[in-house]
């Protein structure tokens, strides 16, 4: 018998929403529908983050630089900062269409979950386009889920978390470890994420056309570009499509007019159907992947704090279930030594 998901609708948006959104629909959905998807074009794009780079760091937390040999990380710590042996860790994917951002373009709203949920967050500058193909995107985000459980850390407390291509590195990542046989993340949150590389939804779907800025006509050209389109013989990279068995509890989060709400839809009904618990936020009047506007944007707070006592949430549940395995194993001693003592 599956679950059911439970849908949670955000009706509420203020005026700095939709001016945002207003923007987007002039200025960006026209940049980003016509701009060659090139390796020649797609190179220039590393500025955006290299500008961010120039922002003065969040307040309230602390950052660290990480590299892990042909990329790098950020750690990012609420204030004051946790002692070796941390209770639990989010692990960040930037989203940006697996061609651009990167830990600066995503820092202030990284720097919100890890003050929202009160731990420290790996936030990861994977390869993309057109260093590395989508398979290399995700062994760079799956390395470090490797490196997290080698140092120690409790996967029952790992959360991974993303937004828009970042979101599908969340799921692809999970599903990896449990294809390898590792354990399974806390939890997983995704905000606005792309998660079925089949277009043909997306396409005859009205939020086509009411998307403020990402153009869908673009995604089967991008899909082709990551090797993630349709073949016969290879496997489907599309984690809607995947067997979902296993995961932990999840969180989506999708603006009520973006066109991929279609894939955050789709794989709260799957995920349900495999026996995963599971919410899906629908926000009105925002643009795609809103949270990462932390600090413009209201509701991308609202947002990340409602994402940060997710994660509580999930690191707490496991915390609780640890801590009743142990009082149970304390009694069973007890009862064997009492079963002892009746012996004697």
């Amino acid at each position: 018998m599956s679950v059911e998901a439970v849908v949670d609708e955000h009706t509420e948006v203020s005026v700095r929403a939709r001016l945002v959104f207003a923007a987007a629909r002039l200025m960006v959905r026209p940049l980003l529908t016509y701009w060659p998807l090139t390796s020649w074009a797609i190179r220039p794009l590393c500025l955006l983050e290299a500008a961010a780079g120039l922002l003065p760091a969040p307040c309230g937390v602390q950052v660290e630089r990480v590299n892990f040999g042909g990329f790098v990380g950020e750690w990012v710590r609420p204030a004051p900062t946790e002692a070796p042996g941390e209770p639990g860790v989010v692990l960040y994917f930037h989203g940006g269409a697996f061609v651009t951002c990167g830990v600066a373009t995503h820092r202030y709203g990284v720097a919100m979950i890890a003050q929202a949920c009160g731990l420290p967050v790996l936030s990861v500058a994977y390869r993309q386009l057109p260093t590395v193909r989508l398979s290399g995107s995700v062994e760079d985000c799956l390395s470090v889920y490797r490196s997290l459980l080698t140092e120690g850390f409790d996967p029952a407390r790992i959360v991974l978390a993303g937004d828009s291509a970042g979101g599908y590195l969340a799921f692809a990542t999970a599903l990896a470890a449990l294809a390898e046989d590792l354990p399974a993340p806390a939890g997983i949150v995704a905000l606005s994420p792309w998660l079925d590389f089949d277009s043909t939804t997306k396409l005859a779907h009205p939020n086509a056309a009411r998307d403020a800025y990402a153009p869908v006509v673009r995604l089967p050209e991008l899909a082709r570009l990551l090797g993630a389109e349709l073949a016969e013989g290879v496997p489907d990279p599309s984690p809607v499509n995947q067997d979902l068995t296993g995961l932990p509890p999840v969180l989506l989060v999708a603006s009520e007019s973006e066109v991929l709400r279609c894939d955050a839809e789709l794989m709260a009904d799957r995920l349900a159907d495999a026996d995963v618990p599971v919410t899906l936020q629908v926000w009105a009047g925002q643009v795609h992947a809103f949270p990462v506007l932390a600090g413009l944007l209201p509701e991308a707070m609202a947002a990340l704090i409602e994402a940060g006592a997710f994660v509580q949430q999930v690191t707490s549940a496991a915390a609780a279930a640890l801590d009743d395995t142990d009082r149970l194993d304390d009694t069973d001693w007890l009862d064997d030594t009492d079963r002892l003592d009746d012996t004697a």
